[in-house]
């Protein structure tokens, strides 16, 4: 089905009102304000670019987020169809049993499928599932909170170190490097009984060399691609205790920059950037994914963080000019402005309604 072109369709803004379930004992905190404030760049950026917007006031504010974004409720979905919206922007974290999903049976969607965001959310089944198709993805391990957590890390003790992260996290938050055996059960044992996150808690190979991010687009975002195709990785640097900052601390454009050409030539590079649209293929992606990728000691790259829907801030809007994200970094290095990379987002958009009805 031939996706719709954006400026021919009025856009609705979805942003986090509900808050992601607990999934096999997994929580995936929701963002405070629900993403709001890039919702409200998406929509200044997409007035700019000569689209049409319904919005929930007439004459929306750029200084004021809400103005511009529908609450991702049945109700708030329902609104913003009752003002003419024919295509929803879900800019929100989406799960199985999202309304979105009924949604896409009377409206074009942009953003992930539901029940694969759910899946990909669940960051050791997706390294696993990208493990089996031979990609190169650091080795990760599962620890139950509710266990016996000292029998569970004893085989891990002289593996230090290792990284310890919540199994459906949000960016790098609750992430951290263990590098003795007592700072291994002291984070283990800190997510367990904070709960923040739930019970499920990972371990994951620590690589020591260059971190990059690799955003990918879905073919349906550029004319005559075929398969995703990936914009050039971002080069993350000045992290603190081998972690990146979370991005609501530290502004993404202060500790990262998007690669040169002469350095995507590397051939180490080429290889990491070919594994990440292998994956955004094999995962069947509908929207931007944004993969995060670290070297080991001999420089190869492996991947080890899939994010499903990556933050699209960017700037534009009053007070917002240090906010573009790690993927609309990456766009810039291609020549795409702040909209242009939205309107090739919106190009990906897709729907579940029959349209020969």
């Amino acid at each position: 089905m031939t996706p719709p072109d954006p400026r021919e369709q009025t856009i609705a803004l979805l942003y986090q009102a509900l808050e992601p379930p607990v999934i096999d004992g997994a929580r995936k905190e929701a963002k405070p304000g629900g993403y709001s404030d890039s919702g409200a760049d998406i929509g200044v950026a997409l007035l700019a670019a000569g689209c049409t917007l319904a919005t929930p006031v007439a004459d929306p504010d750029p200084t004021r987020v809400f103005d511009w974004v529908w609450p991702d409720t049945e109700q708030g979905i329902a609104a913003a169809l009752e003002a003419g919206a024919t295509l929803l922007w879900a800019n929100t974290v989406v799960f199985e049993g999202h309304p979105i999903e009924a949604a896409s049976r009377k409206a074009w969607i942009v953003g992930p499928d539901p029940q694969a965001m759910q899946e990909i959310d669940d960051k050791a089944a997706t390294n696993a599932r990208l493990l089996a198709a031979g990609l190169p993805v650091a080795r990760s391990w599962l620890i139950d909170g509710d266990g016996d957590i000292d029998a569970q890390l004893a085989p891990f003790a002289a593996k230090v170190p290792i990284v310890v992260k919540p199994l459906r996290g949000r960016g790098s938050q609750g992430v951290g490097v263990a590098r003795t055996r007592e700072q291994l059960f002291e984070q283990v044992r800190d997510l367990a009984e904070s709960r923040r996150f739930g019970a499920a808690i990972m371990l994951e190979q620590f690589l020591p060399g260059q971190e990059i991010t690799i955003t990918v687009m879905p073919a349906a975002c550029r004319d005559g691609a075929t398969t995703p195709f990936a914009l050039p990785p971002v080069r993350r640097f000045d992290q603190i205790g081998d972690v990146a900052s979370y991005n609501g601390d530290v502004p993404v454009s202060r500790n990262s920059a998007a690669m040169t050409p002469g350095q995507c030539a590397d051939p180490a590079i080429v290889a990491v950037v070919a594994a990440c649209e292998q994956a955004a293929a094999l995962l069947e992606i509908r929207s931007p994914m944004r993969i995060d990728c670290r070297a080991d000691g001999e420089g190869t790259y492996f991947l080890f963080d899939v994010n499903a829907k990556p933050n699209l801030t960017g700037s534009g809007r009053p007070g917002r000019e240090d906010e573009d994200s790690l993927s609309t970094i990456a766009a810039a290095a291609i020549g795409w402005s702040y909209p242009d990379f939205l309107v090739a987002t919106a190009r990906g958009a897709w729907t579940n309604r029959n349209l020969s009805a």
